[in-house]
């Protein structure tokens, strides 16, 4: 038997006609269902002011073919007379779904993973008019990207408040499956705020039974009333086939991510400076407390938002804003969604007393330095204090690469967003006033630790 797996939904060529029998066979299957209409007698005069707002996408990518080793033997070469030094290309398409969010702007939401790295975006509307798209902005944290076509006579969903949403409410799913064009499927919500699924950096999914399929990335899932509740994303299935468990970003966090993007072309995501754990029984207990959920401090970065606020190791985070929080995931989605410079209350637990403060969202970049000041070798990478989104905050200690510029020295030398430079020439780092010190020691050659997701390497710089 094989694994079952978390997949996203953008089928790839080769598996379009193979599956496209299993979608005919698995429609034979639903048919057999005790559920087999909707509440009412139909939703077709919903359908019919939806589905003018779901887009199909078509993306085309230039892959490098990898050659074989010997083609580059010069002595190989030379004897076969091969002249052409270019590597072949291949091109790479792939399907996925979206939506049309604001008619008179011309702006289309998808998945980030739906358009990553393509030259090309193609849009077809239900009235079979095809445009070429262009990316607003794209956040891979949430996996959401905004586009922009040049059209009219555009209709756009109207966006509902997902936080409304219930579990057992009927919902329709809406998008483009292995290629078929536009399919609809319904069924209910199983589950809200859904979390630790590992399918993206910020996860607060609804579940649902409504069939989705590969091709179903970007389109929406919407309710009764034919608004837009969520954007479906991913799937539970073997193979990635579906068995009834898929997952959709709430429509409040994408309406959220559609603010930044229109307005920056990324998220601008600010921190508060902490790290936080679930409020478990066994530290309830712990702390003498009756609450059962809430997010712990764990540390407190000095210097950071969180420290303005007065938050101490061992507080109880209750709610942010007035909106409970149930754990440290919950506070992680809350944040990372606020804009920087937001102000924003935090009710808390001391040592099982309530408490009320306020905290500013600071800019991460604010903190942050140029590295090429330290080192030439750095030019062109900004490093700043570990955000508290990042995998490793509050188990490793160090500095984090926030950006780096694409054919920088630093670049070049080999550093990514997100690294963590843990030390340099053997030297720890635990603030980015550590750097310049520890480049002292050699400047013209540096010898740096990095922890860059599950693994950790070497990098030695001259």
């Amino acid at each position: 038997m094989k694994d079952t797996a978390v997949c996203l939904l953008t089928p790839s060529l080769g598996c379009r006609i193979l599956l496209a029998a299993l979608v005919l066979l698995c429609g034979l299957v639903n048919g057999a269902d005790a559920r087999t209409a909707p509440p009412g007698d139909s939703i077709a005069p919903m359908l019919e002011q939806v589905l003018p707002a779901v887009v199909n996408i078509s993306t085309r990518t230039r892959v490098k073919v990898q050659r074989h080793p010997l083609l580059d033997d010069p002595f190989f070469r030379r004897f076969f007379d091969l002249h052409d030094e270019q590597r072949r290309e291949r091109k790479q398409h792939s399907l996925g779904s979206g939506v049309i969010v604001n008619a008179s702007k011309g702006y289309i939401l998808t998945n980030h993973h739906v358009i990553e790295g393509a030259d090309q975006i193609t849009i077809t509307l239900r009235d079979q008019r095809q445009f070429t798209a262009e990316v607003v902005g794209s956040d891979p944290e949430v996996d959401l990207a905004l586009l922009h076509i040049e059209a009219e006579g555009l209709t756009a969903l109207k966006i509902a408040d997902s936080e409304r949403l219930r579990v057992g409410d009927f919902v329709v799913a809406i998008g483009n499956p292995f290629g078929l064009g536009q399919t609809v499927t319904y069924g209910i919500v199983s589950a809200l705020g859904r979390t630790d699924l590992g399918i993206e950096g910020y996860e607060d999914f609804i579940q649902t039974d409504a069939s989705i399929n590969p091709g179903n990335s970007g389109g929406p899932l919407v309710n009764m009333r034919g608004e837009l509740t969520g954007i479906n994303t991913a799937i539970v299935g073997p193979s990635g086939g579906n068995i009834g468990i898929g997952f959709a970003i709430p429509s409040s966090m994408a309406r959220t991510i559609i603010e930044h993007l229109a307005e920056y072309g990324k998220v601008r995501r600010g921190q508060l400076g902490l790290v936080a754990q679930d409020l478990t029984p066994e530290l309830a207990r712990a702390f003498g407390s009756q609450q059962r959920r809430g997010a712990v401090v764990a540390q407190v970065t000095p210097g950071s938002a969180a420290a303005a606020a007065g938050l101490q190791p061992g507080d109880v985070i209750v709610a942010l804003n007035e909106r409970p929080v149930s754990g440290s995931g919950d506070l992680r989605n809350a944040i990372g969604l606020l804009r920087v410079g937001a102000r924003v209350r935090l009710d808390v637990l001391r040592k099982g007393r309530p408490l009320t403060l306020h905290a500013v969202i600071a800019d991460p970049l604010e903190t942050a330095t140029a590295a090429g000041e330290s080192s030439r070798h750095l030019a062109g990478a900004i490093l700043g204090d570990i955000q508290d989104n990042h995998a490793l905050a509050g188990q490793v200690e160090g500095v984090q690469v926030l950006e780096v510029d694409h054919g920088s020295p630093a670049w070049s030398s080999g550093l990514r967003a997100d690294d963590i430079i843990v030390s340099i020439n053997q030297q720890a780092l635990q603030s980015v006033d550590d750097v310049a010190v520890a480049v002292k020691r050699n400047p013209d050659a540096l010898l740096m630790n990095i922890r860059r997701g599950n693994g950790a390497l070497y990098i030695v710089i001259r």
